[in-house]
């Protein structure tokens, strides 16, 4: 007859990929149950977001499968909480802190649970340095920059989208970060609907554009782009957690998050969870959507990231014929905006119905428009002072 003992010793050999230890000694199997010769158990993941999440189960299941006299297995699979992925943390790293001084390393350096790559995380509070996964290792990011508006509507991811292109045009690595979970849009603008981002067992590959820009977006995890994502807004924030701690971006010059609208849960997390430099205002001459920016903006203040300045989109429409600017959507605010935040108008981008034509066909990257290459030197611009000052303090 089958004990549980026999079980969690078929399991033993059994590792998690990434913290590569058994999965019985970080208590991810649950609930096992034996009933004739059918056996029953829950595989708890530190996140449902593992990309090798089928893999595992599989593993567990064949190990089990494996013993004499077991009929059927079933695997169910659950996620550790917070309070408990926190407490394995902090368990694994004292006891490689135990192990750390015979290794060679520097006293007080702590191991990776591969062997030979440092953590980087702590659960002090007043260190504020989470865990560092090996996909985070393998991605160094000089700069992350959000583009943000509080609202919707405003061409927030069009704007996110022609910085990336003008960075990338001026020689930078750049990735984008599509963290706008329920309305993503970026995959459409680099007409790569039906893309997927591929897994590797040390993290996830984001897609690529034909200009080799670095994507990641919720679309690239649906099977059909037009299928909803009626997620609330806790487990949306803790996918792009998760996301961030499992995506090898690689060696980046610039990463741009491109952010939903509102002032809620995914916000929050990317500002206090995230290392956001700073963010980019975009907004439109309209005074609802100025009166809601400014809610945004405030929010930013108020979680400490410097915003870099205002984006006004739509600003005007230039007549072809004629060459005359009109303001189309009323008198432009975005001089009061900025100046309400502390900081300066970035650009004015007028309606260009080429560059409307380019996005919806995907083209976004075959497009020259001139407004964007000033705008991205001006953010360049923001950055460097933002580096200098920080560094005179």
């Amino acid at each position: 007859m089958t004990t549980i003992a026999d079980i969690l010793q078929a399991l033993q050999p059994v590792q998690d990929p990434e913290l590569r230890r058994s999965v019985v000694d970080l208590g991810m199997i649950r609930d096992v149950e034996i009933e004739d010769h059918n056996v029953r158990l829950t595989l708890a993941l530190t996140t449902l977001a593992c990309p090798l999440s089928d893999s595992l189960a599989g593993q567990v299941h064949n190990a089990v499968a494996a013993l004499p006299g077991v009929g059927h297995v079933g695997v169910q699979i659950s996620e550790m909480s917070r309070k408990e992925v926190g407490q394995l943390m902090a368990r694994l790293q004292a006891q490689n802190a135990q192990s750390s001084g015979g290794n060679g390393g520097k006293p007080g350096t702590t191991l990776h649970p591969k062997g030979n790559l440092p953590l980087s995380f702590s659960l002090d509070p007043k260190d504020a340095a989470p865990f560092k996964s090996l996909a985070q290792t393998l991605s160094p990011i000089e700069h992350v920059i959000g583009v943000t508006s509080g609202k919707g509507g405003v061409g927030k991811s069009m704007v996110t989208g022609m910085l990336a292109v003008g960075l990338n045009r001026m020689g930078y690595k750049v990735g984008i970060f599509d963290i706008d979970i329920t309305g993503a849009s970026i995959p459409h603008l680099f007409g790569m609907n039906g893309r997927r981002m591929k897994n590797s067992p040390e993290g996830i590959i984001p897609a690529r554009s034909e200009e080799g820009i670095r994507l990641v977006s919720a679309n690239f995890m649906l099977e059909n782009p037009d299928d909803p994502v009626a997620w609330r807004g806790s487990r949306i924030a803790q996918l792009i957690s998760d996301l961030w701690r499992n995506v090898i971006w690689g060696p980046l010059d610039y990463l741009l998050f491109d952010f939903p609208p509102g002032t809620s849960d995914v916000q929050l997390t990317a500002m206090m969870d995230l290392p956001v430099q700073g963010l980019v205002m975009v907004t439109t001459p309209q005074e609802l959507a100025n009166l809601i920016v400014r809610k945004a903006i405030k929010m930013s203040a108020e979680m400490n990231v410097p915003l870099l300045g205002v984006v006004e989109n739509m600003s005007y429409f230039a007549c072809p014929d004629t060459g005359s600017q009109h303001e189309i959507f009323g008198p432009s605010h975005a001089g009061e905006v900025a100046a309400q935040a502390g900081t300066s108008v970035i650009a004015r981008l007028p309606v260009d119905p080429a560059l409307a034509q380019a996005c919806d066909a995907g083209q976004l990257e075959a497009h020259q428009f001139e407004p964007a290459r000033e705008m991205t030197k001006f953010v360049v611009q923001k950055v460097e002072n933002l580096e200098n000052a920080a560094a005179k303090e």
